[in-house]
């Protein structure tokens, strides 16, 4: 049924409305482009050659340690791919080494850097390196991809819990309806920042303790959407015709409501994905997100701050995350459009 339902959306008004919005159209295939892009991003900033040949043999070092002893080093300690003796190695005649476009992992400390900490733009590093001498580009490809990865995960886990609490309000009503409505209202007065650092204090942060909490919160919009389609829709004459068929409480709400109730769920998507990428990046850099070792745009934030005359890390990072979020919002009001009823199909923004 979801697959019909999709291949009816591509087909349907609301489709071509949102093809119509030139913006939200062109924002989502961008999105989609770089979101595909970082979930590659060993492949274009890594700090291990894709592949080398080296006295007629080949190897793989992006998938495999290689001890330097292997290309003619003195110890047998993993390979430097960034030391000049290396390179040199790599170089001769006979041998050769394919790099990624990025000579840098998110976490490459270049040990043969030229320049002092933070690093200016130059050659090497085009958008310079932060204090600890990590490339600024490399960090920002893994952060966002990161942070694109945590907006998904907390976007379908709000959504599951939003759907389900939303649906059975809607359609059960009554005391249901009522006491539900109260526990949600007490849950929603807690105070989420307090939580988050009580938590912080007590377990290690970890990427995984942060969904569980966030996505504790982030259902409670989605529900009241919900819960007012499932009210309006139960009392149509499809859904009569279903209970004098015998059909369960279950059949009638995920088989026949819900595919007529995902108005606002759709909708809900891209704004929910910006909220949670905002929430993360917000509370890295207050120093409650993800590890310190991962990259993380809260993160190259908070060293902006504290690094004002190293403008590269604040600048770079901001238009990362002004774009994301930018790119999202389009999709939202595009989103938002093609679902509205009161739009005629020739309605086209710019």
């Amino acid at each position: 049924m979801r697959m019909a339902w999709l291949s009816n959306f591509k087909q349907s008004d609301q489709w071509q409305r949102f093809r119509s919005n030139r913006l939200g159209y062109w924002s989502l295939w961008i999105f989609s482009a770089l979101f595909v892009l970082s979930l590659f991003a060993e492949l274009i900033a890594n700090d291990r050659p894709l592949l080398v040949r080296y006295q007629g043999d080949f190897y793989v070092p992006i998938v495999k340690d290689y001890s330097e002893t292997t290309f003619g080093g003195d110890f047998p300690t993993p390979t430097d791919y960034l030391d000049p003796d290396i390179k040199k190695t790599l170089a001769k005649p006979g041998n050769w080494a394919i790099y990624p476009p990025i000579t840098y992992r998110y976490d490459t400390l270049n040990y043969f850097a030229k320049e002092p900490n933070p690093a200016s733009p130059s050659r090497d590093n085009l958008l310079g390196t932060d204090d600890r001498g990590r490339d600024v580009v490399a960090r920002l490809i893994y952060g966002f991809r990161l942070s694109v990865l945590f907006g998904l995960c907390l976007t379908i886990l709000g959504v599951l819990m939003g759907v389900f609490t939303g649906a059975v309000m809607g359609y059960f009503g009554g005391k249901t309806d009522l006491i539900s409505q109260r526990l949600i209202e007490i849950w929603s007065s807690m105070p989420e920042l307090y939580l988050l650092i009580i938590f912080a204090s007590i377990f290690s942060p970890s990427i995984g303790l942060l969904i569980i909490l966030l996505s504790l919160f982030g259902w409670m919009g989605l529900s009241d959407y919900v819960r007012a389609e499932f009210f309006k829709n139960r009392a149509l004459e499809y859904v009569r015709a279903a209970e004098a068929l015998g059909l369960s409480s279950s059949q009638i709400m995920w088989r026949h409501i819900l595919p007529n109730s995902l108005t606002p769920v759709i909708t809900f998507l891209p704004f929910r994905m910006s909220a949670s990428i905002l929430a993360l990046t917000s509370l890295d850099f207050l120093g409650l997100g993800v590890p310190p070792d991962k990259a993380s745009l809260g993160e190259l934030l908070a060293q902006g701050k504290g690094n004002l005359d190293a403008w590269w890390i604040s600048l770079s990072t901001f238009l990362v995350l002004a774009i994301t979020l930018m790119l999202l919002t389009f999709m939202g009001d595009a989103l938002r459009d093609a679902f509205d009823n009161r739009r005629s199909n020739g309605v086209a923004k710019s």
